[in-house]
Parts: structure tokens; C-alpha cells; sequence
């Protein structure tokens, strides 16, 4: 069993209405692999960092099953930076600043030991990065996920069309998926959305939940309520993660299959926003798990007589 990331490894300063930080470690590739290490190893990343990235936030990341011979250390330049304050409904946030940094001419490279992976989780980078380790694979994964927003459809289109027929699956939120389609119902921005290339579509609504396309089936897992949500930044990485991790433990690619792949992301991605950065997550027990799965069932779980 093994899972490529490929994605951002980087420096975050969050400002929420609960508090604030200075620099923490976070980035896609980062939040995905907390996440997935808790059903599958080793989780295989590919990533760039700065020389300011601190050693021992990758020798943690080694001691919970993750392989760092595809993370570049670039020694010239600093790690991705992204300062950013949310407003009071933790759903619209404000970018403040963006240092590309070491990531902004990074040119993946997939090691040999990394062939032969059963999934592929493309995190949010550009469509181009995204497409070249898609294309230095020799066996093409079981499943390749892609996840992309909307800063790529605007810049970078022909290139996210060309990756966009090479994937399984497609993972956006709910405004991507109308932006994607042109289609405002998201039944029709589905039909659209996989006329592109990818089988099944995930739409992720926040604290509403996600909903699960393919071809004429669909499903909805429900966001589980939280008393208190400290930081979203890392959720929906978090729910990837946690998606494609258990997807591996299992090698279900079914709609049944992927539809626990998604209860189990909400429940991972449920804890992200608990405390700042990967705080949450690097806290977790099975028992912590388990615990949140079967909240989610006794969520949805109920009888009902037809009359």
C-alpha cells in the first residue's frame, strides 16, 4: 500500500476571529499527509521546501510513515508563505500576503521508489506541476485525485484541462464547481464537470458538507457540527487526506466504497478546524477517530415508517 502527495509544504500566519498566529508549518502536501498516515504508510511526498523549513518538523513527519526522498530543500530561497485573516462566518477569508518563495519554480521529481503507487493525491498546485508527475509515472496508479481552485481556472486553464482527462477523481467546493462548469445547480455542474475527464466529482460545501457525483448517483455526507471552529485553513486538505488514506487501506474504489471514503474525510477534516494549523491532527488516536466516525452515522443514522 502507498499514496504519492504531491503538494505544498510551507508557512502559514492565520488571523481568525478566536486568535491569532505567528508562523506555523502548514501547506496541502503537510495537512494531506497527517491526515492519510492514520489509515496507510508510507505516504509518499513530493514537496519543495525553503532552507528556513525546520529539520525537525520533517524528522516528525518521517517517524509517522512519511517518505521525504521526493521534498526538495532548496537552500537559496525561503518555504511558501501565506498570511491570511478569516471573517466572523469562517467561511470567507482575506489573503493578506503570498510569498511563493522556493515554491515558485519548483519542478517535481518523482523517485524511482515511488513507482508503483496504488493512489495519486494531486494537491493544489499548479495544473502544469500537477500534469508532470502525472506523466513520470511508468504504472499508472489505481486512482489519481486531483484537487485545483479557482485561481488556476482563471490563470491557467488549457493547462488544468489537459490534467483534468488524466484523473479519477476531482475535488473543488462548491463556487469552483459553478465557475468549472458554468452551470449554477451543481447536478448540471457535475454532468459538465466530468464531460472533462474525471469519473467522479466531490464537492466540498465547508460546514455544510460534501457531495459525491458519478455518473447518475449521487451521495451527501453531512459536515458534523462543531462547538467551536479555531481554524479552517488545512480543512479541506485535511478531508483529502483523510479520503484517499482510508481509500488505500481498503482498495474499495466503489461508490460504496467512496462513499465511507468521505464520511471518513469529514471526520478527519471535523478535528483540523479545532485548533490552529496541525495542532488537531497531531494529537489523534484511533479511539479519537473512531469515536467521530460513529458521531457521523448517529448523525444521518434514523428510522422512518412509509404510510
Amino acid at each position: 500500500m502507498s499514496v504519492i502527495v504531491l503538494g505544498s509544504m510551507a508557512f502559514d500566519k492565520i488571523e481568525t476571529p478566536f486568535g491569532k498566529t505567528d508562523k506555523i508549518v502548514g501547506g496541502a502536501a503537510t495537512y494531506i499527509a497527517w491526515s492519510a498516515s492514520n489509515f496507510t504508510r508510507p505516504i509518499q511526498q513530493i514537496s519543495v521546501v525553503g532552507a528556513d523549513f525546520p529539520p525537525e518538523e520533517l524528522s516528525v513527519l518521517e517517524a509517522r510513515g512519511v517518505l521525504l526522498e521526493g521534498v526538495q530543500v532548496n537552500k537559496e530561497k525561503k518555504s511558501f508563505f501565506w498570511h491570511g485573516r478569516y471573517h466572523l462566518d469562517m467561511n470567507t477569508r482575506d489573503t493578506l500576503e503570498t510569498q511563493l518563495n522556493a515554491l515558485g519554480d519548483f519542478v517535481p521529481v518523482v523517485p524511482p521508489s515511488y513507482q508503483g503507487a496504488d493512489i495519486l493525491m494531486l494537491g493544489n498546485l499548479a495544473p502544469a506541476v500537477q500534469l508532470s508527475v502525472v506523466e513520470q509515472l511508468t504504472e499508472r496508479p489505481k486512482l489519481i485525485v486531483l484537487d485545483t481552485m479557482n485561481f488556476w481556472m482563471e490563470t491557467a486553464m488549457p493547462d488544468l484541462e489537459k490534467v483534468l482527462k488524466k484523473v479519477d477523481i476531482l475535488l473543488v467546493n462548491d463556487s469552483e464547481a459553478r465557475q468549472l462548469s458554468g452551470q449554477y445547480s451543481l447536478v448540471r455542474a457535475a454532468r459538465e464537470i466530468m464531460k472533462m475527464g474525471p469519473k467522479r466529482l466531490i464537492i466540498k460545501k465547508g460546514e455544510h458538507g460534501a457531495l459525491l457525483f458519478q455518473e447518475d448517483h449521487v451521495f451527501f455526507a453531512p459536515a458534523l457540527p462543531i462547538d467551536e471552529v479555531f481554524d479552517p485553513t488545512g480543512a479541506g486538505d485535511s478531508f483529502a487526506g483523510g479520503f484517499v488514506g482510508y481509500l488505500d487501506s481498503t482498495k474499495d474504489f466503489s461508490f460504496d466504497g467512496l462513499k465511507s471514503a468521505i464520511i471518513i474525510g469529514s471526520a478527519i477534516a471535523s478535528f483540523c478546524v479545532e485548533k490552529f494549523g496541525t495542532t488537531r491532527l497531531r494529537e489523534l488516536t484511533r479511539q479519537d477517530i473512531d469515536k467521530r466516525i460513529r458521531q457521523f452515522i448517529e448523525l444521518v443514522n434514523f428510522d422512518i415508517a412509509l404510510v
